[in-house]
């Protein structure tokens, strides 16, 4: 298994684990949100303002494609892009698939002092930000649930903890 995608919603420590992840395995990191603003110079918050949430995950589809060729690395999905079932499922055949998940109440706070929940997170539907993390997250969590290999609950754990739960799952590797 050369390959570890994370999954779960906003604020759970996707990029934060993922980069700390990839260093300890050295191995590279990539965050997709990230690599989509840097394809088309705009945040998130921009496409989806600009051109829809539509155009947004029709872009991501096209960008996971790619992800399933890629070996040593380490990959933080956007909390969305579990919506693309097709594109995970391939991804699942050959990556060990970690679901971090927190809970509403803490994704909340994490939100809340996030500086880049208002200026680059996109609203996901017309209500206030509480209700559309609770909402949002009973829909996704049967496809995170689906997806993945196992689930890592993030509320208590910090990063180094998250990361040797996901290193003990890691098949053993072969020495090079």
């Amino acid at each position: 298994m050369d390959r570890i995608v994370l999954i779960g919603f906003r604020c759970v420590g996707k990029t934060t684990i993922g980069k700390k992840l990839a260093k300890v395995l050295d191995w590279k990191f990539l965050d997709l949100d990230k690599e989509i603003q840097k394809k088309l110079g705009k945040t998130i918050k921009e496409l989806v303002e600009e051109k829809g949430w539509d155009y947004f995950r029709k872009i991501e589809k096209e960008e996971m494609k790619r992800l399933k060729e890629l070996k040593k690395i380490v990959i933080a999905l956007g909390g969305g892009s579990i919506l693309h079932q097709e594109e995970m499922g391939n991804l699942s055949k050959n990556s060990l698939v970690v679901w971090l998940y927190s809970s509403p109440e803490v994704i909340l706070k994490r939100m809340k002092k996030d500086k880049k929940t208002f200026s680059q997170r996109p609203a996901l539907k017309n209500l206030d930000l509480e209700k559309e993390i609770i909402e949002v997250l009973k829909e996704r969590m049967p496809l995170y649930e689906k997806f993945s290999h196992f689930r890592i609950d993030t509320d208590k754990l910090d990063i180094e903890e998250t990361v040797k739960k996901i290193l003990e799952k890691l098949p053993q590797r072969s020495k090079e």
